[in-house]
């Protein structure tokens, strides 16, 4: 079957709306019973960004422009951040600094998995039904962190081609409006007017909009309204062997499109495929020079913190044009 044959087919399957529980399970059995690794493995979907893929993003590079896809971290409270990240100076201030050496100092404290700050989710974020990623037990997730899966699979970066889909663009509007979903036509119809394909090892992104609304429009309860991906995507994504999934929201539309099962872009993505997410990135000025330039493609290196047991990790993913 052709890549346009299997499109056409995933395209007729995937209908928008709402999907009911018993569709969205059988997805997630099939997707999670047709992994190509086995059940020892711990890297899930990085395993398809091999040595060969970096080596060949390497070639993205043309200009040696570089673009930050993080969202500024904001240390104020607001409608999508009710706890948000406290950044504390240290004594002695400036003001004190007499003779001699003195230094600025700073400390952080931050709720990872927010719905304001630009954030990647380890494969033991998402349990489901009692168990993580390649069916390992939710209990391995503790208080003192997560046994298994923690953010330190990802310790040494994640480098990459990635590859942005900025479906606003495509639509002809400025953003989706929160509730709005991103169907397997819309990644297709994208695809077309770019003139790209995202596939083996890419670093995905999918642009919904949802930070230049934010922006525009003064910040809202994303928790419960947001714009995002429906899960008749994540066959295709999988199909794809898409290695890291990136959105500006939380990847994930608000209300839920699965009646009875909350984040199922989450479960189908981090649970069943192994793809670790990263919520909450900020497109703007990438969608602008992608746009400038007529490529979609580029670069892209992720550092998540060393956080031998993080179930996620903030990040600040540099786009190398």
């Amino acid at each position: 079957m052709t890549g346009t044959q299997r499109d056409r087919t995933d395209s007729a399957a995937s209908p928008p709306g709402l999907m009911p529980e018993g569709e969205f399970r059988g997805i997630y059995e099939r997707l999670r019973s047709h992994l190509p690794w086995g059940s020892d493995d711990r890297r899930g979907a990085l395993n398809y960004l091999t040595q060969e893929e970096v080596r060949a993003a390497l070639g993205e590079v043309k200009l040696g422009r570089t673009v930050s896809l993080a969202a500024p971290v904001e240390n104020w409270p607001s409608a999508d951040n009710p706890e948000p990240a406290r950044h504390e100076m240290k004594e002695p201030l400036g003001a004190d600094a007499g003779p001699g050496v003195f230094f600025g100092m700073d400390r952080i404290a931050m709720n990872i998995h927010g719905n304001a700050d630009t954030h990647i989710d380890a494969l033991c974020h998402v349990m489901f039904d009692g168990t993580l990623h390649n069916g390992l037990p939710a209990e391995t997730v503790g208080e003192n962190g997560a046994a298994v899966l923690s953010i330190d699979v990802a310790a040494d970066g994640i480098v990459g081609r990635g590859v942005l889909l900025d479906i606003p663009r495509s639509r002809g509007v400025p953003w989706l409006e929160p509730g709005d979903s991103v169907t397997v036509d819309d990644v297709l119809a994208a695809e077309r007017e770019q003139d790209i394909r995202a596939g083996r090892g890419d670093i995905l992104c999918v642009r919904v909009g949802h930070r230049r609304r934010r922006n525009e429009e003064g910040p809202w309860d994303a928790a419960h309204a947001r714009a995002g991906l429906h899960p008749s995507v994540l066959p295709v994504l999988a199909e794809r062997q898409i290695a890291v999934l990136g959105g500006d929201g939380n990847n994930d539309t608000a209300p839920s499109p699965v009646a009875g099962v909350g984040f199922p872009v989450h479960v189908l993505a981090v649970n069943a495929l192994g793809l670790h997410l990263i919520d909450y990135m900020q497109f703007t000025a990438l969608a602008s020079a992608c746009a400038e330039v007529g490529r979609w493609s580029f670069l892209c290196v992720i550092a998540p913190l060393r956080l031998p047991t993080g179930t996620g990790s903030p990040v600040n993913p540099i786009a190398v044009l």
